[in-house]
């Protein structure tokens, strides 16, 4: 177990060492010491501002003294500073984090849950009324585009029914510290949105992968036995053919926290998300690079993470 974590850990420091040189590549190099400069003072830049960003960023250095302070601050959690607002990124990213976390990990209670269960019942089904009904719904919500299936709710929700739904706000974020009840309220819709574009996959998945195992040898050892249904279904089916829907979810759980664009433009929550697309139409580029990095972070925790989960649903996966 030490060993594979260890193995996980060092694989897991080399992509995020590999993404840190995309990203100062990408918004450091290529650009031009000039560029970057001016375009870290914002429009209004003067002379002796341009001089001083040049000082602080090690512009006047060979790339790789760059590089090396960059690194520096970022292994210290420095993710920079925004001198087109005067403040620092690693401020702005965390009072739109947990924005971005409320929604996705809210969200994703739902799409694993729905499409989970809904996996198993169409397997243990297969080819009833129930079973095609389910990949039915789940092909309409995975051909629906994000932003058609927020504005279809906000339209039934919000206004067809608002004589009785008025608990269905669309727009704005109340913070759970401040009031849990409207801070539920305001997550509903994009909850719904989220997950059910998300889960459609997940159904599927969890069909295929639960159809797979239920023709395993042991599975039909342990009905030849006498095990209860419900106990093969249950305990040494699904267990089992969780290990790809888990792959699955770590994948979309990492990436959707680096900010899920369209969920949190369409109902103004200020997430990662919306601030990055805020940061885009103003070429803020060092919040840019702060939310590439941290979205590069979460993607490789999410999948460190999914591999050990990998050894506690699957017995005949070893840790080595």
């Amino acid at each position: 177990m030490i060993r594979f974590l260890v193995f996980r850990i060092g694989q897991a420091i080399l992509v995020l060492w590999a993404s840190s040189v995309a990203v100062f590549l990408l918004f450091f190099v290529g650009p031009g010491t000039n560029a970057v400069a001016r375009t870290f003072a914002g429009r209004l830049g003067t002379p002796a501002r341009l001089a001083q960003i040049k000082h602080d960023l090690h512009l006047d250095q060979p790339i790789y003294l760059q590089y090396l302070h960059w690194l520096g601050n970022l292994i210290q959690g420095n993710l920079g500073t925004d001198y087109y607002k005067g403040q620092s990124v690693d401020s702005v990213v965390a009072s739109a984090l947990p924005d971005t976390a409320s929604l996705v990990l809210g969200a994703a209670v739902i799409w694993i849950g729905y499409g989970v269960i809904s996996g198993v019942i169409s397997a243990v089904r297969p080819r009833t009324f129930i079973d095609r009904g389910f990949t039915v719904s789940a092909l309409i919500f995975y051909s629906m585009p994000t932003f058609v299936l927020g504005l279809s709710l906000i339209w039934v929700f919000a206004y067809k029914l608002s004589p009785y739904t008025q608990f269905f706000p669309f727009h704005g974020y109340i913070a759970f510290t401040a009031n849990p009840g409207q801070w539920f309220e305001y997550l509903i819709l994009p909850w719904l949105t989220l997950a059910l574009v998300t889960a459609a996959s997940y159904t599927r998945l969890t069909r295929t992968s639960m159809l797979e195992v239920l023709g395993e040898d042991y599975i039909r050892t342990a009905r030849s036995k006498g095990m209860p249904e419900r106990r093969v279904i249950m305990v040494h089916t699904l267990r089992s053919a969780l290990t790809p829907v888990v792959t699955l979810a770590g994948l979309d759980i990492g990436t959707a926290l680096g900010g899920v664009v369209i969920t949190e433009t369409l109902f103004g929550i200020p997430g990662l998300g919306w601030t990055i697309v805020q940061s885009i139409t103003n070429q803020d580029l060092p919040v840019i690079m702060g939310i590439a990095i941290l979205a590069a972070v979460f993607v490789v925790v999410a999948n460190l993470i999914v591999d050990i989960l990998y050894a506690v649903l699957d017995p005949r996966v070893r840790l080595y």
